[in-house]
C-alpha cells in the first residue's frame, strides 16, 4: 500500500478528461483526490463545485484537453476561477495533453495561433503554473508568462522497447519536424536514425516518400508526439516495409486516434503501436495492436518535485 504523502497542503483534483490517470497519480503520490463535482446544465453550461476547503493550499488540477476538447477546456477554466475564489495559495494545471497545440504559428494568411490563445486563457483565468507532457512544439513554452514544466515521455517509451530486446533497431522520424524526438530515442537505444522525407508533387497527387538512412533488414521504430487520423504513421510504416525493413513498431505520447485511425492502424504494417495514457482510450479503440503505458509515475514524481521546490529537469538525466 502506498504511504500517505505527509504535506496536507498539496491538494489534487481531477476533472472529467482522464479520471483513471488522476487516480493513478494520486496513488503514486500517496494522497487522495480532492472532492469536487462537475455537472452540466440542460443548455450545456458547466457547473463546478469544490466540496472541501482548499484555503491556503497548493492545488494541482489534472485535465487533458482531449476530445471533446472545448468541453474539457471550459471545465479547467471554470475550475481555475473556482479555486481562485476559494483562496487557493497556488493553482497548478496538470495538462498531460495540451490541445490546440498544432496551431502554433501562422502557416497561412489570416490564421489564428490557438496554442497561444489557450495559454492566454489559462493565465487570465488565474493559473500559476502549467505542467504538461510532450508539447507538439517545444517553443509553445514561450507563449506562457508563468512557469511551465515540460515533461517528456521518450524515456518511458525507450525503456519499453529496450525491455523487448529487439535486434538491429533503427529509430525513424515520420517527418523532418520530429528528428529531435527520434534522436533522443535513438541515443537511449544506441541505435541509428532514419527520416522519412515526404512531398506532394502537386495537389491531389499521392505523397512520394523517400527514406533517408539505412533500414534494409532492420527493425524500425517510428516515433511521433501525436497520432490523430494515423494517415502519416501508417503510410510511413508501409513505406518502410516496402523498402526492406524487417518489421515496424510505432509509438507516440498522445493517442488522439480520431476518425479512421483505428482501422488504418489495424490494416497497416505496424506490428505494435505503443502509446501512453495522457488521453483515455475507450474500449473500442483499445485494439490488440495497441499497448498503453502509464505516465502516472512520471507526472506524480514531477508534482512532488514541484511542490517541494526540487529540480524537475533531473528526471530526464
Amino acid at each position: 500500500m502506498t504511504s500517505r504523502y505527509k504535506d496536507p497542503s498539496l491538494k489534487l483534483f481531477s476533472l472529467n478528461s482522464n479520471h483513471k490517470l488522476a487516480e493513478d497519480i494520486a496513488a503514486h503520490i500517496g494522497t487522495p483526490l480532492g472532492k469536487c463535482s462537475v455537472n452540466t446544465f440542460s443548455d450545456g453550461e458547466i457547473q463546478i463545485n469544490i466540496e472541501e476547503s482548499i484555503r491556503g493550499c497548493d492545488v494541482y488540477v489534472i485535465q487533458s484537453t482531449s476530445a471533446p476538447v472545448n468541453q474539457h477546456l471550459m471545465e479547467v477554466l471554470i475550475m481555475i476561477d473556482a479555486l481562485k475564489r476559494a483562496s487557493a495559495r497556488s493553482i497548478n494545471i496538470v495538462m498531460p495533453y495540451y490541445g490546440y497545440a498544432r496551431q502554433d504559428r501562422k502557416a497561412r494568411s489570416r490564421e489564428p495561433i490557438t496554442a497561444k490563445l489557450v495559454a492566454d486563457l489559462l493565465e487570465t483565468a488565474g493559473a500559476d503554473r502549467v505542467i504538461t507532457l510532450d508539447l507538439h512544439a517545444p517553443q509553445i513554452q514561450a507563449f506562457f508568462d508563468i512557469p511551465i514544466d515540460h515533461l517528456q515521455a521518450v524515456g518511458l517509451l525507450s525503456d519499453y522497447f529496450a525491455s523487448k530486446q529487439l535486434e538491429d533497431i533503427v529509430v525513424v522520424s515520420p517527418d523532418h519536424g520530429g528528428v529531435t524526438r527520434a534522436r533522443k530515442m535513438a541515443d537511449r537505444l544506441k541505435a541509428p536514425i532514419g527520416i522519412i522525407d515526404k512531398r506532394r508533387p502537386r495537389p491531389n497527387v499521392a505523397e512520394v516518400m523517400n527514406i533517408v538512412g539505412n533500414i534494409e533488414g532492420r527493425t524500425a521504430i517510428l516515433i511521433d508526439d501525436i497520432i490523430d487520423t494515423a494517415g502519416t504513421i501508417t503510410l510511413a510504416a508501409n513505406a518502410l516495409i516496402e523498402n526492406g525493413a524487417k518489421e515496424v513498431y510505432a509509438c507516440c505520447t498522445h493517442p488522439v486516434l480520431s476518425g479512421p485511425a483505428i482501422e488504418r492502424i489495424d490494416n497497416s504494417a505496424i506490428k505494435e503501436l505503443v502509446v501512453t495514457n495522457t488521453i483515455t482510450l475507450p474500449s473500442e479503440k483499445n485494439i490488440e495492436k495497441i499497448t498503453q503505458l502509464s505516465v502516472a509515475p512520471l507526472i506524480g514524481e514531477a508534482l512532488i518535485r514541484v511542490h517541494e521546490q526540487q529540480s524537475v529537469s533531473s528526471l530526464f538525466d
